[in-house]
């Protein structure tokens, strides 16, 4: 290395260097336009939302969204609020997917894509997550689709692979979550090209929101008085996604593994390096970005082994860590994708409740 590139690596910020040094990726994790703009700039390839996300910059971004409201509303007499708020829920992951355009462009037409999340009440319905999916990859050329990684969920995503779409599955805490992703991916990509379809382009990932699960072994320490310390359970959600890496390699999947859900820095350092994706809100960007910590390679550094055992005193972490430790049936009832439902379903309404409320100002 010569001492003109020494020093151009000197400027970059850690989050570039990773970039740079490794095959690991930086997404967004949001659509607002702002948060995106500084995240392309220090390397991002692409950017994640879900009704939480997209709820919370349709108040931050309140003077472009709202207006548009009204003339949606003007412009369809008969919609429901549902359908207007649907309608403006897909314009802005398409006004974001335009923002990836040129990273797009620039990766071949692979990468630079906006993940946008079917509506998480349809948890339950295969045919419905399915049409939804296609509707959305529709939108643009750069669209990634989010479904959760239910029963229902699993049972649709060959289909929708086989079709074309992108996806980005998610609501998804255990390696043998990732694991039914990524095999019922990879059969859809095998049927794809068994009838002379492309997949060149395709780029389907696997969520593992690691920090949920952390936060869900923490409150069953609390519900049953278990004393463990949070700088073990704070390693669960690392340990599970490097096996489940560690996995994928064996298995060659060419689905990849998105890291989500950050609660401290570890959730990031502790899986560079990786052929992996990391999906960061702004506030860890900057937080990286300014830590000081120089990007190295640590994805294949185990999790001590006794840091592993005190973790498996808790069943939940045995259901997540181990490739076979839940059935695609069981995925439905696991505390983590219970509480993620949850959350999503009640942005989702909120979200909705938004654009009632200007539709429909209070007179008072």
């Amino acid at each position: 290395m010569n001492n003109q590139t020494t020093n151009s690596l000197l400027q970059l910020s850690p989050l570039q260097l990773m970039t740079e040094r490794f095959p690991t990726r930086l997404f967004n994790d949001s659509c607002h336009s702002t948060e995106l703009a500084y995240s392309i700039a220090h390397g991002a390839t692409g950017a994640t939302s879900n009704p939480v996300i997209c709820l919370n910059v349709l108040k931050s971004e309140s003077t472009r969204w709202l207006p548009r409201v009204g003339e949606l509303a003007s412009a369809n007499p008969t919609w429901s609020d549902e359908q207007v708020a649907w309608k403006l829920y897909s314009e802005m992951g398409v006004a974001a997917s335009q923002q990836l355009l040129a990273v797009h462009s620039a990766s071949g037409s692979t990468w630079g894509r906006l993940s946008v999340q079917t509506n998480p009440s349809l948890y339950r319905d295969a045919d419905a997550m399915l049409a939804q999916s296609v509707e959305l990859s529709a939108l643009g050329p750069n669209m990634q689709v989010k479904m959760p990684c239910t029963s229902a969920g699993v049972a649709m995503i060959e289909e929708a692979t086989f079709q074309g779409v992108n996806l980005n599955v998610t609501v998804s805490f255990s390696v043998p979550q990732v694991l039914a992703i990524a095999g019922a991916i990879e059969a859809g990509l095998v049927r794809r090209e068994a009838t002379g379809l492309s997949v060149e382009t395709m780029a389907p990932v696997a969520t593992f929101m690691v920090g949920r699960l952390d936060d869900w072994l923490k409150v069953v320490a609390k519900r049953e008085g278990l004393h463990t310390s949070s700088a073990v359970l704070d390693q669960a959600g690392i340990a599970c996604a490097k096996r489940a890496y560690d996995l994928f390699q064996q298995r060659g999947y060419r689905t990849k593994l998105l890291i989500a859900a950050y609660r401290h820095l570890g959730h990031w350092s502790e899986l560079i390096g990786g052929d992996v994706v990391q999906t960061m809100p702004y506030e860890w960007q900057v937080k990286a970005n300014e830590s000081g910590i120089d990007p190295t390679d640590r994805h294949l550094t185990p999790v001590s082994p006794e840091v592993i055992a005190e973790l498996e005193t808790y069943v939940d972490f045995r259901r997540a860590y181990e490739p076979d430790g839940m059935t695609t049936a069981e995925f439905d009832s696991f505390g983590p994708v219970v509480r993620t439902l949850r959350s999503f379903i009640s942005a989702w309404h909120d979200f909705v409740g938004v654009v009632r409320d200007e539709m429909l100002p209070n007179p008072d």
